[in-house]
C-alpha cells in the first residue's frame, strides 16, 4: 500500500503543463485546453507547488522552462503515454477486450524479419492478435509516446531518451547487386571489394544510425564510401539496386538469385552483424513484449 507521505503528480496538471510548454503561447494552450489563461497560469503554479520547484523563468517576456522545468518536461510525455496506456488496458480487460499488440518497425527490417522477431510470442500466446506496422525511423517515437504502436523496432544502439530499449537480436548483412554488376560474379566479398562501387542508403549520414553504421563499417575497412540516398521508401532494400544498377545495397535477404536472377545477393568472408533495438515506454507491462525481447528473436 502506498504511503501516505509519498508525493504523486497530478497527471492532468502534468498534461496541462506539457500542452504549455509546447505551445506558441500560453493563450494557445488554454485554447486548445479549453481553459481560460487565467486558469492554466493558476494550474501551471499549483505544479509548482507540489513539485516544490520553479519550472517556468518568468522574468523574460516569453515563458522559458528552468533546469527543473526541463527535467520535468523530459519525462512528462512517457509517464503520460504509459499512464493512458494502462487506462486502456484496464478498461478493455474489464470488457473482454483484446487489442491487436502493434510492431512498429523502420523499413530497414523487413517484413520477414519482424515475423521471425515476433515468433516467440506468437508461439506462446497464439491467440493474442499482432499487427506489424512499418514507419519511417523518426516517426517510432512520437507513435510510441501516441500510443499507436506497443513497441518499436529499429537498427540501432543507442539509448533513447524517456523510452526503455534493449538489443535483442543480431541480422549478418549481405549485399545486393543487379545481376550484371562487376561484383555479381563472385562467391562472396570482401568490404574492401565495395571501395569502388556506390553504396544505396535510404537517410543521409548523421540522420539514420543504420546509415552511419554502414559508413563506420566502410572506413573500418580503410575507405570512404559514395553513397546513393534512396527516394523510394518502404519497399524491400534489395529493390533499390534496380534503380541504381551501379550501386549496391546491404540486405539481409539469403544468398542467391533474386527477382527471376535480376538480383543476386552477395555474402561476406566476415559479415558485419546489424543490431535490432526495441523501444517501449517505460512503466509499462507486456508479456507479448517480454516474450519478444526474451526469445531473442526467435
Amino acid at each position: 500500500m502506498t504511503s501516505p507521505d509519498v508525493d504523486l503528480l497530478d497527471t492532468r496538471r502534468l498534461h496541462q503543463f506539457v500542452v504549455a510548454v509546447e505551445s506558441e503561447t500560453l493563450s494557445a494552450a488554454a485554447q486548445q485546453l479549453f481553459l481560460t489563461q487565467q486558469a492554466l497560469s493558476a494550474s501551471i503554479r499549483q505544479l509548482e507547488r507540489e513539485v516544490d520547484v520553479t519550472l517556468f523563468d518568468r522574468s523574460r517576456r516569453k515563458l522559458h522552462l528552468t533546469d527543473a522545468g526541463n527535467t520535468l518536461y523530459a519525462g512528462a510525455r512517457a509517464l503520460l503515454a504509459g499512464n493512458t496506456s494502462l487506462l486502456t488496458e484496464v478498461r478493455e480487460s474489464a470488457r473482454g477486450i483484446v487489442r491487436p499488440f502493434v510492431v512498429g518497425h523502420s523499413p530497414a527490417i523487413s517484413g520477414e524479419e519482424v515475423y521471425h522477431l515476433i515468433a516467440p510470442a506468437i508461439a506462446s500466446m497464439p491467440h493474442q492478435p499482432i499487427t506489424a506496422r512499418q514507419v519511417f525511423p523518426g516517426q517510432l517515437q512520437e507513435l510510441l509516446f501516441a500510443n499507436e504502436i506497443d513497441v518499436a523496432l529499429r537498427r540501432g544502439v543507442d539509448s533513447p531518451a524517456n523510452l526503455t530499449s534493449a538489443v535483442f537480436a543480431y541480422h549478418e548483412l549481405r549485399i545486393a547487386v543487379v545481376a550484371d554488376h562487376l561484383l555479381a560474379h563472385r562467391r562472396s566479398i570482401t568490404a574492401r571489394d565495395l571501395a569502388d562501387t556506390p553504396i544505396v542508403v535510404w537517410a543521409p549520414e548523421r540522420k539514420s544510425f543504420y546509415t552511419d553504421f554502414l559508413i563506420s563499417y566502410c572506413r573500418r575497412a580503410g575507405f570512404e564510401p559514395t553513397l546513393v540516398v534512396n527516394q523510394i521508401q518502404g519497399t524491400p532494400p534489395f529493390t533499390a539496386v534496380r534503380r541504381y544498377p551501379e550501386a549496391c545495397a546491404f540486405v539481409t535477404d539469403v544468398p542467391g538469385d533474386l527477382q527471376g536472377g535480376t538480383v543476386r545477393v552477395l555474402a561476406f568472408d566476415e559479415p558485419p552483424l546489424a543490431p535490432v533495438q526495441a523501444m517501449w515506454l517505460p512503466h509499462t507491462h507486456s508479456a507479448v513484449r517480454d516474450a519478444m525481447v526474451s526469445g531473442g528473436g526467435g
